[in-house]
């Protein structure tokens, strides 16, 4: 692109070309939420896997019971009872009944199943006084899923309703890829913890909190380090520590063009990691590269809060997916209703931070704050990001505009 800058689709395309998708292996299935499946499963059993009663009633043959009524009930002697997991009658004759349970298996030689409320209740004889149609009240084997039935595609995320059908036919885990470890630093010795006492001239560490969380709303697992000051030395010894447990590591600040800029001093002699401006606002200032003996990405982010979590939106996001397997990789956009005007710079992708919601015209967003990336109150209020393309200057209201949403599972 024109003066020097890497378009965000070159920048991005730059990182999931260094992403592979960490290897799958069997997990347990409740290690398994929101994790995406890595192979196809196939039921090797049918659900039901066998005839049982949809109601608690008694089971019998349908032309036994065919004339029953109110006016003239029909009577037949109880001969067995059968609870869901309790089938020890395994038959019955023409001119009996047996007690059954909801779920419990039909005895061979039943059809039907009249439900308690057209009974007495008998115990030893049963009155009936309404008839059921043959095969009324019974679950057939195989009427949900038949044996050999694909119950689960590859790439399928998994939700409770999966993994509750994978336990049902019987698996006790399937093969995916397990959540990214995502370590994130942030850099400047400016900072101090939640919770402690502020100099005259320092600020709480709010990136790192902001990173963490926006990682492991994505399904990794998200370790945040202590803050690192501004020196070179310091920076790449927590690196170094931080490597054995990371799949990725996350920095904040110390990328830009001033004197205390420590990501950027520490990392660029090593040759490994590029840096550069990127045709967005917020979020310019950007790297992105591969350390350490396993090759492992890290993502150098502004300091700023807006520009550090719109730049973990726009690429980390999509790596952290990749490595799980899950796609799209990119969060998609929607469309609603620009409420108030945007100008933009020419050639910037900018994202403006707005909220979504509807009326009776259809969706709708409006825009929130200003566009400094420091205001992180605005941040907070909104729900998603309008995206304005680098071709355009300005959007009016009313117009149809692009819409990322923030909490939203894709």
């Amino acid at each position: 692109m024109a003066d020097g800058l890497t378009s965000v689709d070159q920048h991005l395309e730059r990182i999931l070309a260094a992403i592979e998708p960490l290897p799958d292996f069997p997990q347990p299935l409740m290690e398994t939420l929101g994790l995406a499946a890595a192979e196809d499963v196939v039921a090797p059993l049918p659900l039901p896997s066998f005839d049982n009663s949809a109601m608690d009633g008694y089971a019998v043959c349908q032309p036994d019971v065919a004339s029953a009524s109110d006016e003239a009930p029909v009577h037949l002697p109880v001969v067995g009872e059968i609870g869901a997991g309790q089938a020890r009658l395994l038959a019955m004759s023409p001119g009996t009944a047996v007690k059954i349970m909801t779920g419990g298996r039909l005895p061979r030689g039943a059809d039907s199943v009249v439900p308690y409320e057209w009974t007495d209740r008998g115990v030893a004889r049963v009155r009936i006084t309404r008839a059921p149609s043959e095969g009324q009240h019974i679950r057939r084997a195989g009427e949900d899923v038949a044996e050999g039935d694909l119950v689960l595609e590859r790439g399928t995320v998994l939700g409770p309703r999966h993994l509750g059908l994978l336990a049902s036919v019987g698996r006790a885990s399937v093969r995916s890829r397990p959540r990214p470890r995502v370590v994130i630093l942030s850099t400047g010795s400016e900072l101090r913890e939640p919770g402690t006492q502020l100099g005259h001239d320092s600020i709480y560490d709010g990136n790192s909190y902001l990173l963490a969380a926006a990682a492991r709303q994505a399904g990794a697992l998200a370790y945040r380090v202590g803050i690192v000051p501004d020196e070179p030395r310091a920076f790449l010894d927590a690196l170094t520590d931080q490597l054995v447990r990371a799949d990725i590591v996350v920095t904040s600040g110390g990328v830009s063009q001033g004197d205390f800029d420590v990501v950027k001093e520490a990392l660029a002699p090593l040759g490994s990691v590029w840096f550069g401006p990127v045709a967005m606002q917020p979020g310019k200032p950007q790297g992105f590269g591969l350390v350490g003996e396993e090759n492992t990405p890290i993502f150098t982010l502004p300091g700023n809060p807006v520009s550090s979590y719109v730049s973990f939106q726009t690429f980390v996001l999509p790596a952290i997916r990749k490595l799980m397997g899950k796609a799209p990789y990119s969060r998609p956009t929607t469309r609603a209703r620009l409420t108030h005007g945007i100008s933009s710079p020419a050639g910037r992708r900018q994202f403006v931070r707005g909220e979504y919601a509807r009326d009776n015209g259809g969706p709708y967003v409006a825009p929130v704050g200003g566009h400094g990336s420091h205001l992180i109150g605005d941040l907070a209020s909104s729900n998603a990001l309008v995206v304005v393309p680098e071709e355009v200057t300005f959007l009016p209201a009313g117009e149809q505009v692009q819409v990322l949403l923030l909490d939203t599972d894709f």
